[in-house]
């Protein structure tokens, strides 16, 4: 499922990925469309579903999250089921920030934010040892976060 996108709204959508809280005034004057011709093409983008969420992006270590952590997770059994369990209690663990499926050799790619290894070791005992379907998991401390963007290539 893609919507049809112009030159003008690439150009809208790639600066409010920049900056979304931008006067509607200021974009339109930077798009080149009058404020009610932008305005209209913001709001289609959002109800379209093009424009999915409008937030904050936090610097993790000025709220206490040291440390990026990305965790390869190996099922027991390739199973609808199980994946399904699997992605309910990652999308409930608060430092699970973003959870993929994938293919290959692991089913899932983790990425946390924790503050300190005592954590990451609570997050574990919580959420992966228990887990009877899960067979095993591997961990890669990043040692520092040289690119991070939340921008999509238009």
């Amino acid at each position: 499922m893609s919507f049809d996108l112009d030159r003008i709204d690439r150009n809208i959508l790639n600066i409010l990925q920049k900056d979304s809280r931008i006067s509607n005034q200021d974009l339109a004057e930077r798009i080149g469309l009058s404020p009610p011709a932008c305005l209209r093409r913001v709001r289609r983008l959002r109800e379209s579903g093009v424009i999915v969420a409008e937030v904050a992006l936090i610097n993790p270590r000025m709220v206490g999250r040291y440390i990026n952590i990305i965790v390869e997770v190996e099922m027991v059994r390739d199973q609808l089921d199980i994946y399904d369990a699997f992605k309910r209690k990652m999308d409930a663990a608060p430092e699970v920030t973003q959870c993929y499926q994938v293919t290959g050799e692991v089913d899932f790619l983790l990425m946390l934010l924790v503050e300190d290894m005592e954590s990451y070791e609570a997050f574990t005992r919580k959420y992966l040892a228990t887990d009877a379907n899960l067979a095993k998991f591997r961990t890669l401390i990043s040692l520092r976060r040289d690119k991070f963007s939340t921008a999509v290539p238009l």
